[in-house]
C-alpha cells in the first residue's frame, strides 16, 4: 500500500476529538449512574426509567442523518462546535428541582445534539489521515467514550453521593463549555479534503447503491448489536449492580468502570492489530471485517452464560468481558465505509450508518425496563434482558462476518454503475 504523509497537527486534532467524545459519553452515562437516586426521587417504575434511557435516542438518528448531509458542505470544525454548545446548555435545567417530563425533554434535546457526534468526529479525522493510517486514530477517538466513563464515573458518583444527582448534570454542562472554548481556539479543518478538481474527476455513486451495498448493511447490522449492549450499559448497568446484586451506590460507581476499562483495551488492541495486519498485506476483509465481527459472537456467547452462574463476582466478570468485546466493531466500520464511499458523500454515509445502528439505543433500555417490571423478581428480569442481548450480539456478529467485504465493494459498485449506465446509453 502507498504511504501518504500525515499532515502536521493531525494528532493534536485527534486528542481534541478524543476529549470531545469523552464529554459525549460522560453526558450519556450520568442517567444510568444516577439511576437509583433518580428513580427514588421521581418515583419511577423500571419501565418508566427504561423510557427515560430510550428517550435520549429519540431524535438521535434523525439528527445524525441531517447533520451528515450538512458536513458534506460545511466545515466539520463549526458543526462540532455547535453540537458541543447544545450538549452543554441541555444539562443546566437539571440543576434545579424538576419533574420527569423536564428530564425527559432535556435528554431528547441532548440526544439530538449528540446523535451526529461520532460520525462527524470520524469524518473530521479522515481529513487528517490517509486511508491506510486511519484505524489507529479512529481507535483513539473511540477511546474517548471509554475514558469518558472511566474518568467521569468516580467524579460524578462522588457528586451524586455527597451533593445530589442534580449537580452532576451541572458539572457536565460546565465541562462541555470548557471544551467549546478549547476547540474554538485550537480546532482546525483537516487539509485532506476534496478540491474542486478532485470532485470533477470523482465518480459519484447513487446513494441507493451505497446504502444497499452488503458492507454498509453488514456494518449497520454488526454495530446495531454492539450498540444494544452499550446502551444497556449506559442505562442499566449501575442499577443492576445496586438493585440486582445488592451493592451500595458507592461500590457500584467503581464496578461500573470495569466494562469500560476492558473495552478500552479491546478497542486499542483492535486498532493496533488491524493496522499491523494491513501493513503485512492482509486484505481489509480480514483486517477490518473479520476482526470486528468475531468478538461480537464471542461476547454474545459469554453473556448467554450469565443466567447459569451465581450472583456475584463471576456474573460481573462475564458481563464485563462479554459487553467489552463489542468495542472492536466501532474501530473498523467507519474506515471500511470510507474505503468505497466517494469523499463528497462520505460524511452523509457515515452519519446514516450511525443513525441506523443507534436505533438500538431506542429499543434496548426500554425492553430491559419492561422485562424487569414484568419479571417475578428483579434479578430474573435482568437475566432475561441480558439473554436477549446475547442473542442480538451473536446474530449481529454472524451478519457482519457474512457481509463485510470492503476490499471488493468499490470495484463491485463501480461495475454496477457502469452496467447501469450502459443500459441507458
Amino acid at each position: 500500500m502507498t504511504t501518504q504523509p500525515t499532515p502536521k497537527g493531525a494528532w493534536k486534532i485527534t486528542f481534541l476529538l478524543f476529549l470531545f467524545m469523552l464529554v459525549n459519553f460522560a453526558d450519556k452515562i450520568v442517567v444510568g449512574l444516577a439511576g437509583v437516586p433518580i428513580m427514588t426521587e421521581l418515583k419511577l417504575e423500571p419501565e418508566s426509567f427504561g423510557l427515560l434511557g430510550s428517550s435520549f435516542f429519540l431524535l438521535f438518528s434523525i439528527a445524525a442523518i441531517i447533520v451528515g448531509f450538512i458536513v458534506n458542505r460545511i466545515d466539520t470544525r463549526w458543526v462540532l462546535l455547535a453540537m458541543a454548545v447544545i450538549w452543554s446548555l441541555a444539562q443546566f435545567p437539571m440543576v434545579g428541582t424538576i419533574g420527569f417530563t423536564t428530564l425527559l425533554v432535556c435528554r431528547v434535546i441532548l440526544g439530538a445534539g449528540e446523535g451526529p457526534a461520532g460520525s462527524v468526529a470520524a469524518h473530521a479525522i479522515f481529513k487528517w489521515f490517509p486511508d491506510e493510517k486511519r484505524t489507529l486514530p479512529i481507535a483513539i477517538l473511540s477511546q474517548g467514550s471509554a475514558f469518558g466513563v472511566i474518568l467521569a464515573v468516580p467524579a460524578l458518583n462522588w457528586v451524586i453521593i455527597n451533593y445530589s444527582w442534580h449537580y452532576a448534570f451541572g458539572v457536565l454542562g460546565v465541562v462541555g463549555l470548557m471544551w467549546v472554548v478549547a476547540w474554538a481556539i485550537l480546532g482546525k479543518e483537516g487539509p485532506l479534503v476534496q478540491t474542486a478538481a478532485m470532485a470533477a474527476n470523482e465518480s459519484r455513486i447513487p446513494y441507493f447503491q451505497l446504502l444497499t451495498s452488503r458492507t454498509f448493511i453488514g456494518c449497520v447490522a454488526a454495530t446495531f448489536g454492539a450498540y444494544w449492549a452499550l446502551s444497556l450499559g449506559l442505562t442499566w448497568f449501575t442499577p443492576f449492580i445496586v438493585k440486582g446484586l445488592g451493592f451500595s451506590q458507592q461500590q457500584a460507581g467503581f464496578i461500573s468502570i470495569l466494562p469500560w476499562v476492558f473495552g478500552a483495551v479491546i478497542v486499542l488492541l483492535t486498532g493496533w492489530i488491524s493496522q499491523v495486519m494491513l501493513t503485512r498485506g492482509f486484505t481489509t476483509r480480514g483486517a477490518r471485517g473479520v476482526l470486528g465481527s468475531v468478538p461480537l459472537i464471542v461476547g454474545g456467547l459469554i453473556l448467554a452464560v450469565l443466567p447459569h452462574v451465581a450472583p456475584g463476582g463471576l456474573m460481573i466478570a462475564l458481563l464485563v468481558v462479554g459487553s467489552g468485546l463489542c468495542g472492536s466493531i466501532y474501530v473498523v466500520c467507519a474506515p471500511m465505509l470510507g474505503e468505497f464511499t466517494p469523499v463528497s458523500q462520505r460524511g452523509a454515509i457515515i452519519s446514516i450508518y450511525g443513525a441506523l445502528y443507534t436505533l438500538a439505543g431506542i429499543l434496548a433500555p426500554y425492553v430491559m425496563g419492561a422485562v424487569i417490571q414484568n419479571a417475578a423478581a428483579p434479578l430474573d428480569g435482568y437475566m432475561t434482558g441480558f439473554t436477549i442481548n446475547a442473542v442480538v450480539l451473536v446474530v449481529s456478529g454472524l451478519l457482519g462476518l457474512a457481509l463485510l467485504w470492503p476490499n471488493t465493494e468499490r470495484a463491485r459498485l463501480a461495475a454496477g454503475q457502469e452496467e447501469a449506465q450502459a443500459k441507458f446509453a
